[in-house]
């Protein structure tokens, strides 16, 4: 694998099969690298073939106290970039999860990290675990960690800017239930996920029990293509991850972005997939289902927004 040594968000990364493949991905991931974050250095990894992405959140403050916040599991991806992101991940069994959430406070605690960030893993198909990143800040996924532990990280961050202790200890942490972050995109799933920029002409952001949306999105507003797709982040929470699953379809059904491309239907389509729902992906798994982008252009719609329909048709004798 080719990185860019500044790389993030998918950028600036190659994979090369043959001395042929890096001579010629060589100039490409140079000049993009350099582009994307002004700089030219890029280095050389071992390729972890269809991996799960797995990934710790910690908080460490200035007096040595390091804590994490268990995982995520980021590995539904398109270009190297993440779709939706789970906590904590379907795929880990109890002793896996204990294994990488102390490997991840362990490499915290060696350089005496201070603030809130992510410590990153690839997981392979033989079960071992190969550091990836650490990412030294707060991440567009954290609201998965948020609901399922209670804890805000954004005010924890704060606090530890500020110079103050941890308020809590590792033995206080405390997982419940599962969460599921959909990124809502501007993008046109159908033809490579291709940014779909423009006017929002109606916004309509999905509620109820479990169900949080951050957003900076309205009805008019202008999106512009200079900057990250990103629409929304639709977050859903529930006790088992059968629930979670349930709760996110309907979330999605009752969301509406109209005026431009999203990756709204394309989510819908992933909670379908019998692997998903039982668990079991990879960082392959887009690749692997392009049959997924054979959706209808017309969203079906939820049960919750059909009965509404239907109550208002009876009142006025439709």
């Amino acid at each position: 694998m080719l990185k860019a040594t500044s790389g993030g968000g998918g950028r600036g990364i190659r994979r090369c099969d043959s001395e042929e493949d890096l001579k010629r991905q060589y100039d490409r991931v140079v000049s993009e690298a350099t582009k994307a974050f002004g700089a030219a250095e890029v280095f050389l990894e071992k390729c972890v073939v269809n991996p799960r992405h797995i990934e710790v959140q910690i908080l460490g403050d200035r007096f040595g106290n390091i804590v994490h916040l268990f995982e995520r599991d980021c590995s539904i991806q398109r270009r190297h970039q993440k779709l939706l992101e789970i906590a904590p991940s379907p795929q880990l069994t109890e002793a896996q999860r204990v294994e990488v959430c102390q490997l991840a406070v362990t490499a915290a605690k060696t350089v005496g990290y201070e603030n809130a960030g992510t410590v990153e893993f690839l997981f392979d198909r033989d079960n071992r675990f190969y550091f990836m990143e650490m990412n030294t800040r707060l991440q567009v996924e954290h609201t998965v960690t948020e609901q399922i532990t209670g804890i805000d990280i954004v005010q924890e961050q704060i606090l530890i800017a500020g110079g103050k202790p941890l308020s809590f200890a590792q033995e206080d942490v405390q997982r419940r239930g599962f969460a599921v972050q959909f990124r809502i995109n501007a993008e046109d799933p159908k033809n490579d996920f291709l940014p779909n920029f423009g006017r929002i002409t109606r916004y309509y952001s999905p509620g109820g029990p479990g169900v949080r949306t951050d957003a900076a999105i309205y009805t008019g507003y202008e999106f512009p293509p200079y900057y990250d797709s990103m629409c929304a982040k639709l977050t859903i929470w529930a006790l088992s991850w059968e629930k979670a699953l349930a709760r996110g379809r309907r979330a999605l059904l009752d969301m509406g972005v109209s005026g431009v491309k999203t990756t709204i239907p394309y989510h819908l389509e992933i909670l379908k997939t019998p692997e998903f729902r039982a668990g079991q992906f990879d960082t392959g798994f887009v690749e692997q289902h392009p049959e997924l982008i054979n959706y209808s252009a017309r969203r079906p719609t939820s049960h919750l927004a059909a009965a509404i329909a239907a109550a208002i048709a009876a009142h006025h004798g439709l």
